[in-house]
């Protein structure tokens, strides 16, 4: 792994230059999680994931992209980007990267609000390099099994896995849809797409309160390990269209 931010100019061109290496952009977001998670939380469990990814899979890390798109939250606090500009930031990154001889890229999001402003992004920059760049765009909760939530038993369990910032004390029960139909969970979470205090007036989807570090960590490692596997795979269907 290189940690692209430590580096000093000669060794990293030297790198480069030496070793076709993969890039990996982590992608979070600033908002509420409840009252015992701090607005940070998105953004550190996907830089902690990017950088065991990339550790695993000895690629470029790069600096996590902390702003993501998050008006859904409102008025509970948020520092939100608006969709095309997340779009066009991450657009200039990658044809960065590209001016310096890294042209495959793996974005990993953190943020669900993220999602609409990535759907299109890989197929935008290979337009614009001509076919040169390679980016495939990943959110890490589609690498475990358990279903996922917010400022819940899985997101919790994944910061008292990673960080000291949680305040368990505080941790209480949020919006519960265990007994609920699958078409009664798409519906409230398109209208927490729009509204997420409408769902949950703590702020909270899920119940954190028995959230565990050993529970965090196996989830960590079940996303590392799919999500190291399918960047791989990716390097090799590449690898494979370049040479046919």
């Amino acid at each position: 792994m290189v940690i692209v931010k430590d580096q000093f100019d000669p060794d990293l061109r030297k790198i480069i230059k030496k070793q076709k290496k993969a890039a990996i952009i982590p992608v979070g977001s600033i908002e509420q999680h409840g009252p015992h998670l701090p607005v940070s939380t998105d953004s550190d469990i996907v830089t902690e994931i990017a950088k065991r990814v990339s550790e695993k899979c000895n690629f470029f890390l790069l600096p996590t992209l902390s702003y993501g798109v998050s008006f859904e939250h409102a008025p509970f606090f948020n520092l939100s980007i608006k969709e095309k500009t997340l779009e066009q930031i991450l657009i200039e990154i990658c044809l960065s990267l590209s001016s310096n001889n890294i042209n495959t890229i793996f974005i990993i999001n953190g943020h669900h609000g993220n999602q609409k402003a990535l759907e299109k992004l890989s197929q935008k920059i290979n337009r614009l390099s001509r076919k040169k760049i390679w980016v495939f765009i990943f959110s890490y909760w589609h690498f475990m099994k358990h279903e996922f939530d917010h400022a819940g038993f899985v997101e919790t369990s994944l910061m008292l896995a990673i960080s000291k910032k949680v305040k368990m004390s505080r941790a209480k029960k949020g919006l519960i849809t265990k007994n609920l139909s699958q078409k009664e969970k798409s519906l409230l979470g398109k209208q927490a797409s729009k509204s997420f205090p409408s769902v949950t007036k703590n702020g909270v989807w899920g119940d954190p309160t028995k959230s565990t570090v050993k529970d965090g960590r196996k989830f960590l490692a079940e996303i590392v390990r799919n999500l190291a596997k399918k960047s791989q795979t990716c390097l090799t269907a590449k690898s494979r269209k370049l040479h046919h």
